[in-house]
């Protein structure tokens, strides 16, 4: 997703150019930290997001870009609202632990990125050589299980499409925290 670099802070914006072309892992084992410059320890969230719906749930997002899954695991943790709990239980699903994960997307309940999160989903699985069969809503538990068996198929093409829609979610996730605006 092509960000504006005056939305956020120059070094936002370096971190996710470096990352702008890799998938995110579906385990946190096989997670390649980026080095993070020093300074970004030092700023507020709203220096980095000054036009943030969710500072705090934006930075948990921009780690776990930058391959800190465990740093975006201790942030997300700490954020009490459905953003917070969104990033906790992505952590949770690429932990792997998915009933974990599981407990954390049910205290998110419905959000507003899902019916765009069903529709880029919908648009990867119409391209891939086998099927998934999505539901009428988006449906976070299945997600979860798809993700369970693409991990135990690294390199197939399930696990594959497991990293690209889990990609779509963390890119929708993190401009509706990181964005105040009504377009993701």
């Amino acid at each position: 997703m092509p960000w504006n670099a005056a939305d956020f802070h120059p070094l936002v914006c370096a971190i996710l150019q470096a990352q702008a072309d890799n998938l995110i892992p579906l385990s946190a084992s096989e997670f390649q930290p980026q080095e993070l410059p020093p300074e970004l320890t030092s700023l507020n969230p709203t220096e980095l997001f000054p036009r943030a719906r969710d500072a705090k749930a934006a930075l948990a997002g921009l780690l776990l870009f930058a391959g800190h899954w465990e740093l975006s695991h201790q942030v997300s943790q700490d954020i009490e609202s459905r953003e917070g709990s969104y990033w906790h239980a992505i952590a949770h699903r690429i932990e792997p632990d998915s009933s974990n994960a599981a407990y954390w997307f049910r205290r998110v309940g419905e959000h507003p990125i899902f019916p765009l999160l069903r529709e880029d989903s919908a648009a990867l699985l119409n391209a891939a050589p086998f099927a998934w069969t999505l539901k009428k809503d988006w449906d976070i538990r299945l997600f979860i299980e798809w993700c369970d068996e693409a991990r135990t198929l690294p390199g197939s093409p399930k696990h594959r499409l497991a990293q690209q829609i889990q990609y779509a979610e963390c890119n929708r996730l993190f401009s509706w925290c990181a964005l105040r605006t009504k377009d993701l």
